[in-house]
């Protein structure tokens, strides 16, 4: 395994694979186990959910790729609407894009003002990739998304942005705070 252009020793494959592990079964949980969620399909909001996500993102753009997909059926076997399991598959575009950014600007996450702004744009493209994901699935359905304006932009757009944002900040104390105890 290779990160940031390094080969890894045995220690750090168990320990890369150890830690994906963990953010996947947690990233799979979440949506299951979460009592605190807001569900107004196709927007939903469960406190947390892309804690995982982001905390892989900080590490490796293939542990987040994975943590996405785990995530992404962990929502699904929660019983949530397929619309929302695709805004959860979804996060593949923020979750790479980020983690590939951060591969080459690590220190983003040091300074308080870059890592507001790379927050704010994760949470953008997080919004667009979910708006776009529920456009493609409604209109594979027949629905008429004149009528849906304000359910995509403001619940699902607007909404995510600031879920996003949130839990990012979650992510980041959890990340900070963890990455003192080594």
């Amino acid at each position: 395994i290779q990160i940031k252009g390094v080969m890894m020793n045995t220690k750090k494959k168990t320990q890369f694979m150890t830690l994906t592990a963990l953010l996947t079964a947690i990233a799979i949980l979440i949506p299951i186990m979460m009592p605190f969620k807001i569900v107004i399909p196709p927007a939903s909001y469960t406190l947390g959910s892309h804690v995982a996500i982001f905390i892989a993102m900080f590490l490796s753009p293939w542990m987040a790729i994975f943590v996405i997909i785990a995530s992404s059926i962990g929502f699904l076997l929660a019983g949530y609407a397929i619309v929302i399991v695709l805004r959860a598959f979804s996060h593949i575009f923020f979750g790479t894009l980020g983690a590939f950014y951060l591969q080459k600007h690590p220190q983003t996450l040091d300074n308080k003002k870059s890592s507001l702004i790379f927050n704010f744009v994760l949470g953008l493209v997080h919004a667009i990739a979910e708006v776009l994901a529920c456009m493609i699935f409604y209109a594979s359905t027949g629905t008429d998304l004149k009528n849906m304006f304000y359910v995509l932009f403001v619940l699902v757009g607007f909404g995510t942005i600031i879920h996003s944002m949130v839990d990012y900040y979650l992510a980041l104390a959890v990340y900070k705070a963890l990455r003192k105890r080594r």
